[in-house]
């Protein structure tokens, strides 16, 4: 019989968590591998999202992995859930050209050129359309502060791959340096970083892959504040 009811009750905990983890479109979107990204190397299914499937190969950023962190799980996961739903279907509500994601612990937002920032041509400076976007996006940072923001730089395979290298650096450090500059969010909270050409998601042999390739992704995950605070609201702590 106790085994049964802890098979309840473990049943019960996971439709609570899956029901959280459906509250927004966002969550909706998500894949189930990366749903299920709880299982595996810390930061794994985030990590996956901003640089594609290519994990484990050249530039595949390890040192990424160990800043976006683990899982949290338990209660104190089901609570980070909650406000990282909150937020990403902020996003959603006020970027409509963004695509985002619920990821791990994490949200994950995808501009490209079909999709909101872009760049002009062989251009690394934020163009008036662009601002638009993320100055909404600033505000929602400043809204919900107990988070860090990923930034990573991506291009297509046209051009030499040192020059494309620089170009992604360049858009990367840009959109950093917008948020953190220009907006005044605090530059702790930011790390850039930049793959070029080596990274791609879709098929460079044509224009369309070639557009979803020229990228920047933004990854929002909970600061140790937050972590903490929900360990000990949890009674975790």
């Amino acid at each position: 019989m106790k085994k049964i009811l802890k098979k309840i009750g473990l049943g019960l905990f996971v439709m609570v968590l899956v029901l959280n983890l459906s509250s927004c479109e966002a969550t909706k979107n998500a894949s189930n591998t990366q749903k299920g990204g709880a299982i595996g190397a810390a930061g794994g299914a985030i990590l996956g999202a901003i640089i594609g499937n290519n994990v484990g190969k050249k530039g595949s950023g390890g040192e990424l992995g160990a800043v976006i962190g683990g899982v949290v799980g338990g209660g104190a996961g089901v609570l980070i859930g909650k406000k990282m739903d909150k937020q990403a279907q902020k996003i959603e509500e006020e970027i409509p050209g963004a695509v985002v994601e619920r990821v791990d612990d994490g949200i994950v937002v995808t501009f490209d050129e079909n999709s909101g920032v872009y760049f002009d041509t062989n251009k690394y400076n934020i163009n008036s359309a662009s601002e638009v976007l993320l100055n909404k996006l600033s505000g929602i940072l400043l809204e919900f502060p107990d988070t860090n923001v990923v930034v990573v730089g991506h291009t297509d395979s046209t051009g030499a791959d040192e020059y494309n290298m620089t170009l992604s650096k360049n858009r990367a450090f840009s959109v950093t340096n917008y948020f953190t500059v220009t907006k005044g969010l605090a530059a702790t909270r930011f790390t850039t970083n930049w793959f070029g050409e080596e990274q791609p998601i879709a098929n460079n042999s044509t224009a369309e892959g070639r557009s979803k390739n020229r990228r920047v992704n933004i990854a929002i995950v909970p600061n140790n504040k937050m972590i903490d605070d929900a360990k000990k609201e949890s009674g975790e702590n």
